[in-house]
């Protein structure tokens, strides 16, 4: 013990030096902490930034960590042992460096990434980014060491290199779906229970989204798997999450119209009054409605078979005046529309004595309307999935959900209007597009009409 203090008396200068340069760096770098983080505690830019917390609270303590080995090694350095102690010295504290960083850098990525990819939980994207990082992290960190301790890393690095092009040519199409995976979940603007259309046509809800492709389910209800490299590439359209689900889907229907000649016809206006009389429902369906499909370019409001007939063949204006302003929106049913029809004839013929008769082959012939309804693959379950189907059905559909169901199905408005009160609970939508009149519309017009109605409401 004697000895140790009879020398430190005569060789105090060679430990106080290192100690006091040791204390010295250590000092500055608690000065820099405080003086670091108070600026970017002063800073918007910082402040504003997501990650700032995490970058913080991770640097916090290591950055006392790395001026105390730069303590250390200044100390050493200065110090009076021999330069392979110094050497050795210095290769230790530089390896204790580079694992302090490694592991510093590991940290911060794993946060920045599960905040970025909005994981609470990890997920399989997240879970994957974060080892394949570190992966890259600790290689990076070993060959420093080994470079660090005079090792050759050389052809380590080409063995690196050359692995690292044949996994990214072998799997480019993999890492392309998984990066595309972490900005769709980065960017948040695509949740799973979304409604999505992409611009090359594919539409439904997303149902799940992985590292390598999304899934979507279809109206018709096919499962759609969309890689996410493809998803990130083209215009996606968002409609956001689902709505108020329907306690019974509506299932669109079409149906094939065919025409069948009676073999009945009239020559005056007594005979087209005596035979409309006992005409059954589907001949007057047909001749008060089917210019809806074979005109569709005459709005506003075609008229019927019947004053078309009366006022181009028999030459009466007056009679073919009154029965074109019947308004067979204003009817419940084919019945009531037969009947206004009827009594119109009858009032006039009570007041007129009217002889004309049409030439021969320009008789009236009456004809009937035979009708197939056809189901169809679309099932709406919500608002937004009715309107994305509404694009798609054809005329036909769109004739039996309005026309048919109101008058030849005697339902007194159109299936839309009852799907949507009765299902959805919606009654002033549904009476929003049951106050259209479909009859001063085309049917497409009719169709985007119905669907800016919904659309507004939704939103």
């Amino acid at each position: 013990m004697a000895d140790w203090v009879n020398w430190l008396a005569d060789n105090w200068i060679l430990v106080v030096i290192p100690l006091l340069s040791f204390i010295a760096i250590f000092a500055v770098g608690l000065l820099l902490r405080m003086l670091i983080l108070r600026l970017l505690a002063r800073s918007p830019d910082w402040s504003r930034w997501r990650g700032s917390k995490a970058v913080s609270d991770s640097l916090k303590r290591p950055f006392l960590d790395w001026f105390f080995l730069l303590g250390s090694y200044v100390a050493v350095q200065v110090s009076s042992l021999p330069s392979n102690a110094k050497n050795l010295a210095a290769m230790i504290i530089g390896s204790l460096f580079v694992v302090s960083v490694a592991w510093v850098i590991d940290n911060i990525a794993e946060k920045l990434i599960r905040l970025y990819t909005n994981a609470k939980a990890p997920t399989r994207q997240s879970i994957a980014a974060i080892n394949v990082l570190r992966a890259i992290i600790i290689v990076v960190a070993i060959l420093i060491i080994l470079s660090i301790w005079g090792f050759p890393i050389n052809p380590i690095l080409w063995v690196i290199a050359l692995v690292v092009i044949v996994v990214a040519l072998t799997l480019r199409d993999v890492i392309a779906n998984y990066f595309s995976s972490l900005q769709v979940s980065s960017a948040r603007q695509i949740k799973v229970g979304d409604f999505i259309k992409l611009d090359s046509g594919e539409s439904g809800h997303v149902i799940s989204i992985t590292w390598q492709n999304t899934q979507i389910k279809s109206l018709q209800g096919d499962s759609i798997l969309i890689p996410n490299s493809k998803l990130a590439r083209t215009t996606v359209t968002n409609y956001g999450h689902l709505l108020k689900k329907a306690t019974d889907p509506f299932h669109f229907n079409t149906r094939l119209h065919l025409r069948e000649l009676t073999g009945i016809k009239a020559c005056n206006v007594n005979e087209l009054f005596d035979i409309l009389r006992e005409a059954p429902d589907n001949v007057v369906f047909y001749h008060v409605h089917h210019f809806l499909e074979e005109n569709l370019y005459l709005t506003p409001e075609p008229t019927n078979d019947f004053a078309i007939w009366v006022n181009s063949i028999l030459g009466d204006d007056i009679l073919g005046e009154r029965l074109a302003s019947i308004d067979t929106f204003a009817f419940p049913t084919i019945g009531a529309v037969k009947q206004r029809l009827v009594d119109t004839l009858a009032d006039y013929l009570r007041n007129n004595r009217d002889e004309r008769k049409c030439h021969e082959g320009e008789e009236f012939h009456f004809i009937r309307s035979v009708i197939f309804i056809l189901p169809t693959s679309y099932v709406a379950h919500d608002l937004r999935e009715f309107v994305e189907i509404l694009r798609k059905v054809t005329i036909d559909s769109i004739y039996f959900h309005v026309f048919e169901s109101r008058l030849r199905l005697q339902k007194g408005t159109n299936d839309f209007s009852i799907w949507i009160a009765e299902s959805l609970g919606e009654k002033e939508l549904a009476d929003e597009i049951a106050s259209i009149d479909p009859y001063v519309h085309t049917l497409e017009n009719l169709r985007n009409l119905i669907i800016s109605r919904i659309e507004k409401y939704i939103k």
